[in-house]
């Protein structure tokens, strides 16, 4: 969509995004914004004239998402919290709406990734080190976000429903990656250092039913309480941890489609079948049956009468979100 300031700013509203007051916009402002779903993730692809902005603080309920800006053209400067950056072609930031933001940039055109905070799995003291500092797009896993978010900006709709899914979950994964190595350029505190050993421990074994906190705590050499004691401040306790993250691999696994509910649970740790799926429904807010039953009712429609018939489920299942 393109046209003037005010149809501007309301598309801009309507995707997401937190109001900005532009100094620089006048009458003959003219911008261009286009706005695709990819899973849980939103694009924006926006193509605007030399901006002044500034955006205000905003209450913590809006704060569903964060946002990763990756430019395509042009020059932006952005200042949030304690960040200062200059960024050019390629290169990205993370932004937290419910913040207040300042930037000046050239005539540009970008693409901003609105991902869901839970899906990120990022701690509210790591948004304060990363939100406002400048990522380079033109190395390392910096340059791969870069890339798949220019062009999931322009594919995204070509996507299946499963496939959606499975790709907005490598886009996410990729941009964590990214943010950790930003973080990785600053000297991290003993604890947060030895936190995060820990949580690539957990991630590394999530198959293994015997993971625990006291094995955990046994192969770090220290106590299970000093454990407890790391990730006291964090948004979920280490065994909180260990069962949300198979609870994703197990999604993940099950969105692909292939394999049973009980074969999946196993794999990654569930060794009772009811409880993983009590557990499941009461993460996801769907049952896990549904999602294999949705995604093979998708197969087998759209191998007989092609991907553009949309069927339904079978009665009496919950039918996972689109």
């Amino acid at each position: 969509m393109s046209g003037d300031l005010e149809a501007f700013q309301d598309e801009l509203a309507a995707s997401g995004f937190p109001p900005l007051v532009n100094k620089l916009a006048g009458a003959g402002f003219r911008g261009r914004i286009a706005t695709r779903d990819l899973g849980p993730l939103r694009l924006v692809s926006l193509d605007t004239p030399a901006s002044a902005c500034i955006g205000r603080e905003r209450d913590a309920a809006d704060g569903e998402n964060l946002a990763v800006k990756v430019m395509s053209r042009g020059r932006t400067r952005i200042e949030q919290g304690r960040g200062d950056a200059e960024l050019g072609p390629a290169d990205l930031v993370l932004l937290d709406p419910t913040r207040a933001v300042r930037f000046e940039s050239t005539a540009s055109a970008h693409v901003t990734i609105l991902v869901p905070r839970r899906e990120l799995r990022i701690r509210p003291a790591q948004i304060d080190r990363l939100v406002g500092k400048r990522i380079d797009g033109s190395r390392g896993p910096g340059a791969l976000v870069s890339v798949l978010a220019r062009e999931s900006a322009r594919s995204a709709t070509a996507f299946r429903e499963a496939e959606a899914l499975r790709s907005a979950a490598a886009v996410i994964e990729l941009i964590a990656v990214a943010l950790e190595a930003r973080l990785g350029d600053e000297q991290p505190a003993p604890d947060e250092w030895l936190r995060n050993r820990i949580a690539g421990y957990i991630e590394a074994r999530l198959a293994d039913p015997e993971l625990s906190p006291l094995g955990i705590a046994a192969a770090h050499h220290i106590s299970v309480r000093r454990l407890h004691k790391l990730f006291e401040d964090q948004p979920l306790t280490v065994a909180a941890l260990i069962r949300r993250r198979r609870l994703e691999r197990c999604r993940a696994e099950l969105t692909g489609g292939g394999r049973t509910v009980t074969a999946v649970a196993a794999r990654w740790g569930f060794s009772d079948p009811t409880h993983f799926s009590k557990l499941f429904k009461t993460t996801y807010g769907y049952n896990a049956r549904a999602l294999v039953t949705s995604n093979r009712a998708l197969t087998t429609k759209t191998r007989t009468a092609g991907p553009e018939q949309d069927g339904g489920h079978e009665e009496g299942e919950h039918r996972p979100p689109r």
